[in-house]
């Protein structure tokens, strides 16, 4: 990553939430039915019609009137991306004319357009007409692309559509009159005929979905309202029994029914959005001293053994640098200098040599097979294989002489290097898409099938934004045409416009500006940020430190330094990855750089994984995996709320799923208090708003500290005391009685 994009991403912050929404009638051209709304609300007894749908066009309101639905960016132009299974809010304005009251919901549909699910949506600003709801799109999945029963997966992936859907609530409008004429004594019987009325139109409802025995209830009701021998108060009781409720929360009649605009959403396959990362470079895996001195070089045979560590630290996928053939001229040396010495195998980002390019193993790592063998294993140990696509050459690669027209070229003849003036990267040829983008799609295309059918599921790839995005967009397509369980992940430290298109180009996640979060005010800013309306678009993934980042934070605070940012890693983002030696402590600095000395990049580390006990971050690594996957509430890119504490290096963040939503009929909460200094103890006052998550304010809330193994009582105001030498985090878990 190049300096100037480093500095770039310290400065920048994600893309703000627009504070001004489109309103949804202007996103299709679909025609009504009708150039004026039909009457559904004939109050006769009986079974009634089925219901007229108002479906308005782009410039119609329907009967019901609905706007400002969320999510929705760039005027619906790309649908937003939410993972198989993963919860996810949506929200509209819902409103009716005068003071009848009006109810919504939303419909999940297929990519065939059937509707296969109706949630209830709830007004949760009355005074602003805002109704909100959480919706779910497919059940989660643990299957792996090569696991048989994949196809279940496959089925449910694709474009779906939400449909706002908007309704009289004739009712709840009703009740409202004839609970008051009921108990002032003025005009009952009118109002009491008309309920009755009203309830037998709901039981031959097409619209409700109700079973005979809910119809029976209904006609019961009917039937007692509509007895004049009994007490008013008796007979309105019939309308308002416990059974009519639920029957109105969950089978409602829907009069004037109004259909919003379909919203698009991409369902993607699992680990799309919730996953963990582990790197590591297969030529220091396994590498060791002779009886010289000299190392040896690992290889993808002695890289089992970081595949074997990456599984028992919970992390399910595996992300290689690239493999290739390095190419010789103007190799760079260690720590990035210009002249490489006889052993130093330069850095496997200079891609390219007579021995191929980015379509062979670098003979030095073993062969195809070997590679395939590596997938294979990785497999069973129910890993994934990211492999690092980095679309540049070095003077070496066959390109260069096969296609002269893709490099740029100076007036002298020569190809141009890489260089960011007045800095030059000697080792590199940049690639010019002007002169052949659709030739270098086609050849990309053919290299990402070669490794697709030799196990990898996953491309992550260098500097994107370097690149032209249509020409992205382009490859990810027809690459995902191909193979759509293909992911790509965006390592893309650089401007956030360019960010959110290579999103939108079709970036399953994105690299971010998270290493550089490290305040309690930058944090409360980002993680809602990266876990808002922001997440629909742009998956950022947290990365703790990468080849080419090491933050000052982790350079000045050492082993609880490290603790402290895994843990707002894993969990303040679904999406997170480690670099090894991560677990060993690798926090030196080169000079006068926000990288490691002695990068990885340029050198094979021999390194001694036995130390990594002494330490204790390996340990939090497998712990805040199995938290990440035992708690559904840390799946989701759209339920982190930030709670209220009182000292400065005190962060608090709460996730929850509702128990609808979790697939264990439990509602799963998970509450992150972090101290941010490294070298002092912290404590504050953390405060939690019960009602407003579910809990009862009158109750002690249980809770039990995933990390300690320690349960303690929390309320409304709770104190925390973190040191660096003992605790420096709290992940706490909500205990249901």
């Amino acid at each position: 990553m190049a300096e100037e994009e480093k500095s770039a991403a310290k400065r920048n912050s994600t893309t703000k939430k627009s504070s001004v929404k489109k309103a949804s009638a202007k996103k299709t051209t679909r025609k009504r039915t009708s150039a004026k709304p039909k009457a559904t609300t004939a109050h006769i007894v009986g079974e009634a019609p089925a219901p007229v749908i108002e479906r308005a066009s782009s410039d119609q309101f329907g009967r019901i009137n609905i706007m400002d639905i969320t999510p929705t960016a760039e005027n619906g132009l790309f649908p937003a991306r939410v993972e198989l299974g993963e919860p996810f809010p949506v929200t509209a304005q819902v409103f009716i004319e005068g003071r009848t009251k009006a109810g919504a919901t939303v419909s999940v549909r297929n990519p065939r357009g059937h509707e296969v699910e109706r949630v209830a949506m709830t007004c949760t600003n009355p005074g602003l007409d805002r109704w909100e709801a959480m919706v779910r799109i497919g059940e989660h999945s643990d299957l792996k692309p090569w696991d048989a029963d994949y196809a279940k997966v496959k089925r449910q992936l694709g474009e779906w559509h939400i449909v706002i859907e908007g309704w009289e609530d004739t009712y709840a409008s009703w009740l409202h009159d004839a609970a008051i004429k009921v108990k002032v004594n003025d005009d009952v019987e009118n109002a009491l005929e008309s309920g009755s009325q009203l309830l037998a139109r709901w039981a031959g409802a097409h619209d409700s979905k109700l079973s005979a025995d809910d119809k029976k209830i209904l006609r019961k009701a009917a039937k007692t309202m509509a007895d004049k021998s009994l007490a008013p108060e008796d007979r309105l009781a019939a309308a308002t029994a416990d059974e009519i409720q639920r029957l109105h929360e969950e089978h409602p009649l829907r009069d004037g029914l109004s259909e919003s605009n379909p919203q698009r959403f991409r369902v993607e396959r699992p680990k799309s959005s919730f996953a963990a990362w582990y790197q590591f470079f297969p030529r220091s895996e396994g590498a060791h001293y002779d009886d010289k001195g000299k190392i040896v070089p690992g290889d993808l045979k002695t890289s089992l053994a970081g595949l074997e560590r990456a599984a028992a630290e919970g992390f399910d996928i595996v992300y290689l640098p690239p493999i290739f053939p390095i190419g010789v001229t103007n190799r760079k040396g260690r720590n990035n200098s210009l002249v490489a010495g006889p052993d130093d195998p330069g850095s496997p980002f200079g891609i390219g040599s007579e021995l191929g390019g980015h379509d062979t193993v670098d003979p030095l790592l073993g062969t195809m097979d070997d590679f395939k063998m590596f997938c294979e294993r990785a497999h069973e140990l129910g890993l994934e294989i990211a492999l690092d696509f980095a679309l540049q050459c070095s003077p070496d690669h066959p390109w260069v002489k096969q296609h002269p027209n893709w490099f740029r070229t100076k007036p002298d003849g020569t190809i141009a290097f890489a260089e960011n003036p007045p800095k030059k990267y000697q080792d590199i040829y940049p690639i010019d898409f002007n002169a052949d983008m659709e030739g270098i799609e086609k050849e990309v295309e053919r290299i990402m099938d070669l490794w697709i059918k030799a196990g990898v599921t996953i491309f992550r790839v260098d500097n994107p934004h370097t690149k032209p995005v249509r020409f992205w967009q382009d490859v990810i397509a027809a690459v995902t045409r191909k193979h759509p369980e293909t992911l790509f992940l965006a390592e893309a430290f650089t401007r956030p416009a360019m960010m959110r298109a290579l999103s939108y180009a079709g970036f399953t996640q994105s690299h971010c500006y998270f290493p550089w979060r490290n305040t309690k005010e930058e944090l409360e800013e980002y993680l809602p940020e990266t876990n808002g309306e922001h997440g629909f678009y742009q998956h950022n993934t947290f990365w703790p430190t990468t080849p080419d980042i090491l933050t000052a934070y982790l350079r000045d605070n050492g082993i609880a330094g490290h603790a402290v940012r895994a843990v707002l890693a894993a969990m303040g983002s679904p999406s997170w990855g480690i670099y090894n030696g991560y677990e060993l402590i690798e926090n030196r600095q080169r000079p006068g750089f926000e990288e490691q000395i002695d990068n990885e990049k340029y050198e094979i580390k021999v390194r001694d994984w036995s130390k990594a006990g002494k330490y204790g971050i390996a340990e939090l690594l497998t712990s805040l995996n199995r938290i990440r996957a035992e708690h559904p509430a840390c799946r989701s890119y759209h339920n982190l709320h930030i709670l209220e504490s009182d000292d400065e290096n005190i962060v608090a963040f709460l996730r929850q799923t509702p128990a609808e939503l979790t697939g264990t009929g439990k509602a799963d909460t998970v509450i992150v208090a972090v101290n941010l200094d490294g070298h002092d103890a912290h404590q504050s006052i953390v405060h939690i708003d019960l009602k407003e998550f579910g809990f009862d304010p009158d109750k002690p809330l249980k809770v039990h500290d995933e990390l300690t193994g320690h349960d303690f009582e929390w309320g409304a105001d709770n104190f925390v005391s973190l040191a660096p030498w003992a605790d420096v985090a709290h992940v706490l878990t909500v205990v249901e009685d």
